[in-house]
């Protein structure tokens, strides 16, 4: 399933959805998709940047936005940190409290779904 996901997934369609997700968190940073695109969240100077080197795993941290899972795509080498680590330490954190109502993960899954 998600590598049917990750067919569908534009880098368009990623950076809306990466917003919805993220977009309520208050310190700047960005993401950096596998074709370039840069997606700034937060408002003013990204302290760092996580680099998402393939839709698969655009879909598989959209899926589950936890810091484990952001944690083993970094070890696995599927995303990159570029900056100030202590500051995505930081964002970490703020992860750990995101709570997307059902309705809004439902929307998104059908957003990536829909391609």
């Amino acid at each position: 399933m998600i590598a049917r996901l990750a067919s569908r997934s534009s880098s368009r369609r990623a950076a809306d959805i990466l917003g919805q997700v993220f977009g309520g968190l208050a310190k700047p940073f960005a993401f950096r998709l596998w074709d370039g695109t840069e997606v700034p969240l937060g408002g003013g100077a990204s302290a760092f940047t996580v680099v998402i080197h393939a839709p698969e795993t655009f879909v598989r941290l959209v899926r589950d936005p936890s810091p484990l899972n952001f944690a083993e795509a970094f070890v696995e080498s599927a995303i990159d940190i570029e900056g100030d680590l202590f500051a995505a330490m930081a964002v970490a954190d703020a992860v750990e409290e995101l709570q997307l109502p059902l309705s809004r993960r439902l929307r998104i899954l059908a957003a990536m779904w829909r391609g």
